[in-house]
């Protein structure tokens, strides 16, 4: 019996929303050559999507290890405003950087300590900084959207490098580096059996509790680098709009991506498709005109058709049906 690869209908998705938007659309997956950079609308899909991209990067990790986070879009607008803060008050921008990640770092460290060490439910851990983190960001630039003029900082998400978007390439950067430390590494291991049995993990001599506090930590890190290219690529610092639902999208994109929402399996690559996934969908509606207060419907009926068809039941449903055919 062969065993589908879970990235299969993920993919599936990807490639059928690029052919839908090609027939309506022939312009869609048009590139442009302008002053030796590329421009397209599947440029913007990479450049817009690197943002979630990032965000389920560290939640893929939270996630393989049995918790969720949903603080990261606080985290997203908490790491603007401190870009924001900084750079107003003319600090340069490796100090800027440093701070914004490091506020993401201490945003994951607190919620490992409350999940990992206090044994605090983690959907109950991290709603705690998913509300007052947007309070946290608000009071850093007095309820204000803080205008930010710096063009190396701008560089960051609009810039180009040999003709190609930045941010992406940062992005898949992060994406490389997090592939090879977890599977060319034993610690790739080490979080999924603390997804799949803490227990039995703990019995097996890995110290599970520091395991999951540095998924969080990364997954804050994530966030923090996620908040930076927000900023940058609205050349402002948004406190109440900026990360808005970003959670969910990253949420979205693990599962979709063939994460095991109980943990003990995780697959970086599917992070990546199911965030372009995420973002081609949006696109879409965009193009199509769909109205915003509308477009979440279409997003969780895509969702639920992927989920649907990764399921080992349906698989087997399907099996059987195509097997009663051939025998009629």
């Amino acid at each position: 019996m062969k065993v589908r690869s879970p990235l299969l209908w993920p993919l599936a998705g990807f490639v059928a929303l690029l052919l839908l938007n090609a027939v309506f659309n022939p312009a869609f997956l048009k590139i442009t050559l302008l002053d030796g950079h590329l421009y397209g609308v599947p440029v913007d899909i990479l450049v817009q999507g690197s943002r979630t991209m990032l965000v389920a990067l560290g939640m893929t990790l939270v996630i393989a290890t049995g918790g969720i986070d949903l603080s990261v879009g606080s985290v997203v607008a908490i790491a603007g405003a401190v870009c924001a803060v900084l750079l107003q008050d003319g600090h340069g921008l490796a100090l800027t950087l440093v701070a914004a990640v490091g506020a993401g770092v201490l945003a994951g460290s607190a919620n490992g300590l409350l999940v990992a060490r206090l044994g605090v439910q983690p959907i109950v851990a991290t709603l705690i900084l998913m509300v007052a983190g947007r309070g946290v960001a608000q009071l850093l630039v007095d309820g204000q959207v803080i205008i930010i003029a710096s063009a190396p900082f701008e560089f960051l998400a609009n810039g180009f490098v040999l003709g190609l978007p930045l941010a992406p390439l940062l992005v898949a950067a992060a994406y490389v580096s997090a592939h090879l430390l977890l599977r060319r590494t034993a610690l790739g291991l080490f979080v999924e059996a603390v997804g799949d049995n803490e227990q039995a993990s703990r019995f097996a001599g890995l110290a599970a509790a520091r395991i999951k506090t540095l998924a969080y930590v990364f997954c804050g890190a994530c966030a923090g680098g996620a908040g930076i290219l927000t900023a940058a690529n609205i050349r402002a610092a948004d406190a109440y709009r900026a990360g808005e639902n970003m959670e969910l999208d990253a949420i979205f994109a693990v599962v979709v991506g063939g994460t095991a929402l109980t943990g003990g399996r995780f697959l970086i690559l599917g992070t990546a498709i199911g965030a372009l996934l995420i973002q081609t969908l949006t696109t879409t509606m965009y193009n199509l005109g769909v109205p915003p207060a509308v477009a979440p419907v279409p997003k969780a009926l895509l969702i639920i058709g992927v989920a649907l068809l990764q399921s080992e039941r349906t698989t087997r449903w399907l099996r059987g049906l195509a097997g009663r055919k051939e025998a009629a």
